[in-house]
């Protein structure tokens, strides 16, 4: 059973909507089963057409209206709509009764034997579901309170479940992601877009913060996928960022401005303070030590390149990498001390047979990467972004192996958990998102993107808590920032490629497991629709289309061939 609120102005046109046919003559004898008094005393009466009269039982909603004192609220009409599942059984006139009064008494609008309560009435005109028609104004002069109205009316759809022996439904637990309203799915459908902007931005968002180690780096990764970004200040700390919104340049209001969506108006832990915690390892930890030298040089090469494409001078470049959590030497001129001429970088505990660390030569990582040539390009006045900063294929294979190992011993973690301490897994299970988020992103295929959208409510704790960092999480978190830096993969079918996509798969079986244990049903299920390994990743690209989130400076690559 579904409980849905919305506020409106005007009762008496909702309720001469709740009683006419229909926009498809669905409505059926529609009918009072409750209210703040007798139902059949506060039925409309019929007029010699067959009409009802409703302006008596309209003006009886209105009266304590004019008791408020002070501003009058711009959406005084409290509209609950209750429907129970295609599966159930049908509904008895006193059964919805029941439920729609123990709605306005949980809610706290009419509480049971408070006879001072808000009017309302319960408006049934199916089979399977009511309307709760009130007005938000107590007939002794009090505004009542809807704080948290949306959870009470889930509780109470729960309990009306357990009653009547009804389909079981998820609680309101926060986990999962905001959908389109109706408004945004219905303007989507009429431009032509092959999703709403809200989930197209839910997406690129979700795959960018995964794969993001800072909060400078996440911003920046935003704006080069083509995302407006906004940031908001502290109203008493001017120089704080205390959250941010996106929107997209398409994506415009009737008199011409973006229309922004906050992250928490995306998913619950898409907000800023989330974000973060995310991120409160330092920098150097970003990487992981345990690497291999040729994707630890990989990783350098592809840091290097990224905060090369960002900066605008050699300050700003070396500040770039070591937020980025890379080691940065300078090298000086012999003949004039203080002049650099070039530059090392190494990672944080990448070292050597001699237990040094490895460093590396911008001229050793690429041909474009020394300092010359970097200087080059900056004092260009109108330098275009490249965004064609890519693997070699020995290195993507290399990264598949390594992602595929630490997807499979995340997993093991997690079932570990599972049966002994669900808790200690609930950082992994949330870190996996980003690995999926990620790798959907840079694939482009469908299939894994759904199944990535399916498995964010499974990763979420409950109530937007933020799990207790964990060295398993941080570990999954590393993979999603590789296989990000590792940037468009949609052209990869190798075998190696479908390994890492089966071990993603194998922990969200885990994490299915995890919930079950926890006795989550809506988050196991979620992370139970998973399609098989056999389908990925070798479908047709994703074809883009104006609805959808276009990185700058890269257009949609085919796939190369099918395999057999």
């Amino acid at each position: 059973m579904i409980g849905k609120v919305i506020r409106g102005r005007n009762a008496a046109r909702l309720l001469y909507y709740l009683y006419a046919p229909g926009k498809a003559n669905e409505h059926t004898d529609p009918h009072l089963v409750a209210g703040f008094g007798d139902p059949a005393e506060l039925e409309p009466e019929r007029r010699r057409d067959g009409a009802r009269d409703l302006r008596r039982l309209a003006g009886l909603l209105a009266q304590p209206l004019a008791l408020i004192t002070g501003s009058r609220d711009e959406k005084p009409v409290w509209h609950c709509s209750v429907r129970a599942a295609p599966e159930d059984r049908m509904l008895s006139d006193a059964e919805w009764a029941r439920v729609a009064a123990a709605v306005m008494d949980r809610t706290g609008l009419a509480p049971r034997g408070d006879e001072t309560g808000v009017r309302w009435v319960a408006v049934r005109h199916a089979a399977d579901h009511i309307h709760i028609v009130a007005t938000l104004a107590r007939q002794d002069g009090i505004r009542p309170r809807t704080w948290n109205d949306f959870y009470r009316v889930r509780d109470t759809c729960q309990e009306a479940e357990r009653r009547f022996g009804l389909r079981s439904t998820a609680p309101a637990d926060r986990t999962a992601g905001r959908r389109p309203t109706r408004a945004e799915t219905e303007q989507a459908a009429r431009r032509g877009w092959c999703e709403a902007p809200r989930t197209a931005l839910r997406r690129k968002v979700a795959a960018v913060a995964g794969g993001a180690s800072t909060e400078q780096e996440f911003l920046a990764r935003l704006a080069r996928a083509g995302v407006l970004v906004r940031q908001r200040y502290s109203t008493i700390n001017p120089g704080q960022v205390t959250g941010y919104a996106v929107g997209l340049p398409h994506h415009t209001s009737k008199d011409g401005g973006v229309i922004w969506y906050g992250g928490g108006k995306l998913a619950a832990d898409l907000t800023l303070p989330k974000l973060r915690a995310r991120w409160t390892a330092p920098a150097e930890e970003c990487l992981e030590p345990g690497l291999p030298p040729q994707m630890a040089r990989a990783v350098l090469r592809a840091r290097i390149a990224e905060a090369a494409e960002q900066a605008r001078a050699e300050a700003e470049f070396f500040a770039q990498l070591r937020r980025s959590g890379v080691l940065v030497r300078l090298r000086f001129s012999e003949t004039a001390p203080g002049q650099v001429t070039g530059y090392a970088v190494a990672l944080t505990g990448h070292i050597s047979s001699n237990g040094a660390l490895r460093w590396y030569g911008g001229g050793r990582l690429a041909a474009d990467l020394t300092l010359p040539q970097l200087r080059h390009r900056w004092g260009q006045q109108h330098q275009a972004r490249s965004g064609t900063f890519r693997f070699t294929v020995p290195e993507r294979d290399l990264l598949y192996r390594y992602a595929g190992q630490q997807a499979a011993v995340a997993a093991e973690q997690i079932r570990r958990s599972a049966g002994n301490d669900p808790g200690a897994a609930a950082d992994a299970a949330w870190a996996a998102a980003a690995a999926f988020d990620v790798t959907a992103d840079a694939l482009h295929d469908p299939t894994l993107r759904d199944a990535a959208d399916a498995y964010d409510r499974a990763a979420r704790a409950a109530y937007g808590k933020i799990p207790r960092r964990t060295a398993d999480g941080d570990r999954l978190r590393v993979l999603a920032r590789l296989l990000a830096l590792a940037g468009d993969l949609s052209g990869d079918n190798t075998v190696l490629a479908g390994a890492l996509l089966a071990n993603l798969v194998g922990l969200a079986v885990a994490v299915a497991e995890l919930r079950q244990a926890q006795q989550h049903a809506a988050q196991a299920a979620a992370a139970g629709k998973q399609p098989s390994t056999c389908t990925w990743p070798w479908h047709e690209p994703d074809q883009r289309c104006p609805g959808q989130v276009r990185p700058h400076g890269r257009s949609s690559q085919s796939r190369q061939g099918k395999p057999t």
